[in-house]
């Protein structure tokens, strides 16, 4: 990568502010390659330089990635002027790295959701023709079966009259409960389908993203960084 700015790479981390930034190298608490940084101005690659802030390697990743357990109640947005977003779950360090949501979950929808400053990543994710399998479990109000399971499989007419890809149903328990792949990404898509076929869905939670699985170990509304094997999985870049 190119050489940056100190106080922008120091920014990047999320652990000061620009000002702040700045501050240290004034004080002369920034090292690079053992020297005392003299401007924040002055440029540096962590790629190929030794940064260090109060005598510690400076913690540089090109990108973040954030898997988080989306609770229900919550949009997923960066912002919104009347309603909580899923970055307002975020530490104050991880809101300043201006993080966005690959794609979308509906605000009473739970589940995995990526968050990301990779815009090429979320870009390659979300292209309709990267075809991203997306699974999710959903609780129902009036049981499936075996007609429904075939409607999914040759694809679902919504109300409006749009086609919906072929999609994958499988029927859990007494057909209250199924798990549902889509490999596309409509409005309230799911919803619809359970609609047009007669019955509706109580509870909506996604389960796996492409290669991505949520960690059952994270309560609702937890989060943590994506593992050095899942950037991989997914072809991101730390």
């Amino acid at each position: 990568m190119p050489a940056q700015r100190l106080d922008k790479l120091l920014a990047s981390t999320g652990r000061w502010s620009r000002r702040e930034a700045k501050g240290l190298v004034r004080a002369g608490r920034v090292l690079v390659d053992g020297v005392p940084a003299k401007e924040a101005e002055e440029k540096a690659d962590p790629a190929c330089s030794r940064i260090l802030v109060d005598g510690s390697p400076l913690d540089w990743r090109e990108f973040t990635y954030i898997m988080l357990h989306k609770p229900a109640g919550l949009l997923s947005a960066t912002e919104d002027r009347s309603q909580p977003t899923v970055l307002d779950l975020l530490s104050p360090e991880l809101r300043r790295k201006n993080l966005f949501p690959v794609g979308r979950l509906d605000k009473d929808t739970e589940g995995l959701l990526l968050l990301t400053d990779d815009g090429a990543l979320a870009h390659r994710l979300l292209a309709p023709k990267s075809h991203v399998d997306k699974v999710y479990y959903a609780q129902l109000d009036r049981p499936l079966g075996e007609a429904d399971r075939a409607a999914f499989a040759e694809g679902v007419t919504l109300a409006d009259g749009s086609a919906c890809m072929p999609a994958g149903l499988t029927l859990l328990g007494d057909g209250r409960e199924a798990l549902v792949t889509l490999h596309e990404g409509k409005f309230h898509q799911i919803k619809r389908m359970i609609a047009s076929r007669g019955s509706s869905v109580c509870y909506l939670k996604r389960i796996s993203m492409g290669y991505l699985c949520l960690d059952e170990g994270l309560a609702r509304g937890e989060y943590r960084p994506l593992t050095p094997e899942e950037v991989a999985k997914i072809g991101g870049n730390l």
